[in-house]
């Protein structure tokens, strides 16, 4: 039987101030802080994780926000629109909220699906679509309850630097189903019922640069280290070069550039956010890779203050 992945993992993306980005994604669109932590490369910013109650695959969108850092460039290379995917019936709500935090917001219609399309404040274009298949999110906070709750991700536009090689991957390496094209976008299925729908752009942007308001990369899921390694092998056979595996703490990764510019990630489903806290109380403290649990104090020193804050009061 033929390799089929199960579409995304995670979404990581560049943002400015860390307070900022509380606000919106767990304030505005009610998704769980479930892992506040540090750049392994940089301890002295935060990596910040959203998703669904329980911080599933295919629900999570992380973030380096770095306050000062330049402003990027969406374009070639990149995810150029992250897509959630609500309950049939929720985007009336939605509409209603986006208006209430004055989030400006157009509506649009590809595939015989209605979208709503805005930006985050940094810049990331987002958008939000009513989509049957796929759990609903428990989580319920600030006026969001599950009969309308971002379920995870719906998928993902990608631009590209080269629409036929992108296409080609997805399709003969990854195991994507070519579902069908409308106007200048192409699009593929993965096997799972939640970030499955991946759109790419068949014709070029203009090259991206990566800073605040840009993704830096799209993971793909592996159901484990094993399958892992079965998609190491066969993204080298293809032709790309693929990074040893990279512990991440909450799962394990590899990393390959693919012939678009898109930087593709592989991470495995295990083990999980709650390796090092419980469920019940995932995102509520800093929690650190193991070789800066000693520089706690100094690190948390630096880091400037965040909260989930209630924005009604």
């Amino acid at each position: 039987m033929p390799k089929k992945s199960m579409g995304i993992h995670h979404i990581t993306a560049i943002v400015g101030d860390p307070q900022e980005n509380v606000d919106f994604y767990a304030g505005v669109l009610g998704l769980h802080l479930v892992k506040k932590t540090v750049n392994f490369d940089d301890p002295e910013t935060y990596h910040l994780y959203f998703g669904d109650e329980t911080a599933k695959p295919g629900t999570i969108i992380t973030f380096f926000p770095w306050g000062n850092a330049y402003k990027g460039k969406i374009g070639d290379g990149q995810v150029g629109v992250t897509t959630y995917a609500v309950p049939v019936g929720a985007l009336a709500f939605w509409e209603e909220r986006l208006e209430k935090f004055n989030v400006p917001f157009s509506k649009e219609t590809r595939f015989k699906e209605q979208y709503l399309a805005f930006d985050d404040p940094h810049g990331l274009h987002l958008e939000l679509v009513e989509r049957q298949e796929g759990e609903s999110n428990s989580w319920e906070t600030q006026g969001v309850t599950k009969n309308v709750a971002i379920k995870g991700f719906g998928g993902a536009t990608l631009y590209t630097a080269n629409a036929e090689k992108t296409a080609e991957l997805l399709e003969t390496v990854m195991g994507l189903e070519r579902v069908e094209e409308e106007d200048d976008l192409l699009r593929f299925r993965a096997a799972s019922e939640i970030g499955n729908m991946i759109d790419v752009k068949l014709s070029p942007v203009g090259v991206g640069q990566m800073g605040v308001g840009t993704v830096h990369h799209i993971a793909w899921r592996a159901q484990d280290d094993a399958d892992q390694m079965d998609w190491k092998e066969r993204i080298e056979t293809y032709g790309l070069g693929v990074t040893p595996v990279q512990d991440r703490q909450y799962f394990n990764a590899i990393y390959f550039r693919e012939y678009g510019d898109i930087l593709f990630e592989i991470a495995t489903d295990p083990p999980g956010f709650a390796i090092d806290e419980s469920p019940d109380s995932l995102g509520e403290n800093l929690m650190l890779p193991e070789q800066y649990v000693q520089h706690r104090k100094n690190i948390q020193r630096l880091l400037p203050p965040i909260q989930v804050r209630n924005l009604d009061e």
